[in-house]
């Protein structure tokens, strides 16, 4: 098939569109390249999917309407995975605009182009950042997710209604992905593995928020990547025993449906350094902090909806993760 990968220079969408190279479909990567982290990381990325015949690159921000018009009218996708967005729940604080330009007025621009060129199956990322002030472990596709403690999360919902508005009216097929703390080779140096790994190894004092008693359903990007592939493939034709009178909030009469993926094993941050340090040999002095607004304090996946659906099964366990991660840590910036 030939497959839109929005994002494609990004970590998630790196390892999408590498997987689907590797399946034999044709890929087109889109990405903007901007600067809210290093662009040389970017463009690594998208040197290692150049060999590939079947992947062509596009660079254009998904807030270009006409840009994005043209792009869908001249490339007639049989399907889109969506992993484009202005990233980061704290960098949400400092800058809001650019998600409203990115996470809102970009994704609109992508169901259009998936509305007016028929598109079978729109597959896009959303957040477990969602899930906000809701306690209740694990969290469940079921639960309430009206209460975003981040201006990003509330984007990210605001993704999932939109797209319910699309397959609604439109029949769109939509599916949504709440991803769960992702890790892995080629991660986003803004986020915590690498920016403990930087510290571990070079001696300096680690900020561990919360007073490292977070818990993060850390999952491994090869099975995020199983996850996202397994949906794609799975076409949501609406549930029909869905009833406005006690109405499921994953699901819909109309082709929409919302997934948990995750590792569903949490694990506390403390651990999580203590493991990363066993792997790296080294140890360094820890800076405990409160809690920073925006956090979630505990994150940890119910994913027995998308396995029932899709099959899905994550493999990697945190140590084997781990390892993998910093033998690519070490190739790459060591």
């Amino acid at each position: 098939m030939k497959i839109l990968v929005t994002g494609a220079a990004g970590f998630i969408g790196y390892h999408v569109a590498r997987h689907l190279l590797d399946s034999g479909h044709e890929v087109v990567g889109l990405d903007n390249l901007n600067a809210y982290y290093e662009v040389s990381l970017k463009e690594a990325r998208l040197a290692e999917l150049a060999p590939y015949s079947a992947f062509r690159f596009v660079r254009l921000d998904l807030s270009d309407r006409d840009g994005m018009a043209a792009l869908f009218s001249e490339e007639k996708f049989q399907r889109v995975v969506h992993l484009a967005a202005q990233a980061g729940v704290r960098y949400s604080l400092e800058n809001p605009m650019a998600y409203a330009d990115s996470n809102l007025t970009g994704f609109l621009t992508v169901l259009e182009g998936c509305r007016h060129h028929r598109v079978e199956h729109l597959v896009y990322a959303s957040s477990s950042s969602v899930y906000g002030a809701n306690e209740t472990m694990p969290f469940s596709e079921a639960d309430n997710v009206d209460h975003p403690v981040s201006l990003y999360a509330a984007t990210k919902k605001a993704n999932e209604l939109m797209a319910h508005t699309y397959s609604h009216v439109y029949g769109l097929p939509t599916t949504g992905l709440r991803f769960f703390t992702v890790y892995g080779p080629w991660g986003r140096p803004d986020m915590s593995p690498i920016l403990f790994a930087h510290a571990i190894t070079d001696g300096k004092p680690l900020k561990v928020f919360n007073y490292g008693q977070h818990k993060r359903d850390f999952t491994y990007i090869d099975d995020i990547v199983e996850g996202v592939i397994l949906a794609l493939e799975r076409i949501p034709d609406g549930n029909p025993d869905w009833s406005g009178l006690s109405p499921d909030p994953a699901s819909s009469r109309a082709p929409w449906k919302v997934y948990n993926i995750g590792n569903s094993q949490p694990v506390a941050l403390l651990r999580y350094i203590e493991l990363m340090e066993a792997a790296l040999g080294k140890t360094t002095e820890k800076e405990l902090l409160p809690l920073q607004p925006g956090d979630v304090e505990h994150t940890y996946a119910d994913v027995t909806s998308l396995q029932r659906d899709t099959g899905y099964a994550p493999r990697t366990d945190i140590e084997t993760g781990l390892r993998h991660f910093i033998a690519w840590y070490r190739s790459y910036y060591v």
